[in-house]
């Protein structure tokens, strides 16, 4: 499918992956259809970073995933949808499971039934790799058991099992792309490399929950060009696909590496409420990704850990006021 001059849905497009993916379908020469939560102030997240000249094929809708109404009049007309908006951190979802489950999977079946309705050529439905739990073989497949070790991961298996079923009962054409730990501009500090980050920039103690789970990290660039190939690549309907690097980092280490890049010493701290509840903790993630390299031709590490850590450092030198460095995010 060429992207080009088709008229594109994305939700969750004022975030971190999806306002990157909105300006590159843009960049393409497609016209995007960003829908956002509504909000009083009428902010349309980091889609205001976008560049002007961008902007003319660009229409930014506001609305609640929860609606079905505003999903489905959202959706009428557009060729290919991606579905990224969710609500994403885990710790909130200890707080409030109900409003993630909600969210999350009746979102989802909102998306799934107006594209099923509207005949929408190819949903592109976002996974996560927090479904697989902690790693039971290594690296990990897209057949690797899913383990709802928080209400977010619960809820994003719900969504990805409504979308299987969908494909299944009804032949709608959806692909689950199943990023693994995404970093870079405009990310938020409910994520851990912006929180060692902001506070590396900020002081000389970086307070972090547990320093000894691995992570499979993949820099932004590279997730959104997955992102693209899923929704454009011939004959990869009903398929999940990794996107993740295939290596894996100690969180520790990687706090101490950007410590170095930053250029003063720091002493990293482990604060219990930053610590999930043992049986909670996925301690390991690193990504089996044959399946996106062979279907769909994708090649992680265009921008690698430590070029991708040095542009991240950069961005947020520059953007320090958008974070509340040493503050808990939940």
């Amino acid at each position: 499918m060429d992207l080009k001059n088709k008229t594109i849905l994305v939700t969750g497009a004022g975030g971190f992956i999806g306002s990157q993916l909105v300006e590159s379908l843009l960049a393409e020469g497609a016209y995007v259809r960003a829908f956002v939560r509504y909000n009083s102030r009428g902010d349309p997240g980091f889609l205001k970073l976008l560049p002007v000249e961008l902007s003319q094929r660009l229409e930014v809708i506001s609305g609640d995933l929860r609606d079905k109404s505003a999903i489905y009049d959202a959706a009428r007309g557009c060729e290919l949808v991606y579905h990224l908006g969710a609500l994403i951190s885990i710790p909130y979802s200890y707080r409030h499971p109900a409003e993630v489950a909600e969210v999350n999977f009746m979102g989802t079946l909102n998306v799934l039934m107006a594209c099923r309705e509207l005949g929408t050529a190819r949903l592109v439905h976002t996974s996560t790799s927090e479904v697989y739990g902690t790693a039971r073989r290594a690296p990990i497949d897209e057949e690797h058991p899913l383990q709802g070790q928080s209400p977010y991961s619960a809820s994003k298996i719900g969504a990805d099992k409504l979308a299987e079923s969908f494909y299944c009962a009804y032949n709608l054409p959806v692909v689950t792309v199943r990023p693994f730990n995404t970093f870079g501009p405009r990310q938020s500090a409910r994520a851990v490399i912006p929180t060692i980050i902001t506070q590396a920039l900020s002081g000389t103690t970086i307070h972090l929950g547990n320093v000894d789970t691995t992570r499979d990290f993949t820099y932004v660039d590279d997730t959104v060009r997955g992102f693209l190939l899923a929704g454009s690549t011939v004959g990869v309907e009903g398929g999940v696909f990794n996107l993740g690097t295939g290596t894996e980092i100690r969180i520790g280490d990687i706090a101490e590496r950007i410590a170095l890049k930053v250029g003063h010493k720091v002493e990293i701290m482990v604060e219990p409420q930053r610590l999930r509840p043992e049986k909670s903790e996925v301690f390991r993630l690193i990504s089996d990704n044959r399946q996106a390299r062979i279907k769909l031709g994708w090649e992680p590490q265009q921008v690698g850990l430590d070029e991708g850590l040095d542009k991240t450092i950069a961005w947020m030198r520059l953007h320090i006021d958008l974070y509340r460095p040493g503050k808990y995010e939940f």
